[in-house]
């Protein structure tokens, strides 16, 4: 049944960043498709009220984290073991962000951008190994997805420099992985966004986010994306339906990359 296809019932999940943002949107994704759920936040109160509200759908775990460090992402890894056990679906959503012109970039912009958008994610599948090659199966693989952005393949007005090659260097790392672990039966993609309505992209967008606005105007198909559009990617990803699909940069953007 095409239910069944999409149906992510009895598989485990962490959606790092997943209490706002493009991280909730995906995190109560999985959880309509029938994934239990944890996720994390730099800030306890938020993970806390995340999780609290998102149980309407399914359970949802939270595990606070600030993940800018190496020891924060082994930590992370114990408390998941401990509380959860096994682990299906690793998706590295959190990221950070720095914008400033050319002449101020700041050189402290680099190590802290990269540390959470590259290094973090890499971290975590080091950590999830046994975990991630223990559920794998042949026909139903262990999946990584891996949050990309549209700034890492295309030229955006961002002057966002840190941002975009660490996008780009995740995209990489992606394909790096999904080699490296096919023999696992784990499955590695990068899903790139465009423009959501987040935090993130709060300086860019109209007010009333209207289609008229200069953003909008921006994107091919005239909107910005909508919770289900991350969503029913990242489901696909990780359902029956996606298990051949592996070492993929899939945009979810309206067609910024595609329509160029």
């Amino acid at each position: 049944m095409v239910t069944d296809l999409f149906s992510l019932a009895g598989k485990k999940a962490l959606v790092t960043g997943g209490a706002q943002g493009l991280g909730r949107m995906i995190a109560e994704g999985l959880l309509r498709a029938g994934a239990d759920v944890a996720i994390t936040s730099r800030k306890p109160d938020i993970c806390a009220q995340a999780a609290a509200e998102m149980a309407a759908l399914g359970p949802c775990l939270a595990l606070p984290a600030d993940l800018s460090t190496p020891e924060a992402a082994v930590d992370l890894a114990d408390r998941y073991r401990q509380a959860a056990g096994g682990l299906d679906i690793l998706v590295n959503n959190a990221g950070k962000t720095w914008g400033a012109p050319i002449e101020s970039f700041p050189d402290k912009a680099w190590a802290s951008v990269m540390a959470v958008n590259v290094q973090t994610p890499f971290k975590l599948v080091q950590q999830f190994l046994s975990e991630l090659t223990a559920s794998g199966l042949g026909g139903d693989p262990a999946r990584i997805i891996n949050i990309g952005s549209v700034a890492g393949v295309a030229i955006e007005l961002l002057q966002a420099y840190s941002y975009s090659a660490s996008k780009a260097a995740i995209h990489q790392l992606s394909r790096q992985l999904a080699k490296d672990l096919a023999d696992r039966n784990i499955t590695v993609n990068a899903v790139l966004p465009g423009f959501f309505p987040t935090s993130m992209t709060a300086h860019l967008r109209d007010a009333d986010d209207a289609p008229t606005g200069a953003l909008q105007g921006h994107i091919p198909l005239r909107r910005l994306g909508r919770p289900d559009d991350i969503a029913g990617i990242v489901v696909f990803l990780c359902s029956r339906a996606g298990a051949y699909v592996t070492g993929a940069e899939i945009p979810v953007d309206g067609g910024i990359v595609g329509c160029r």
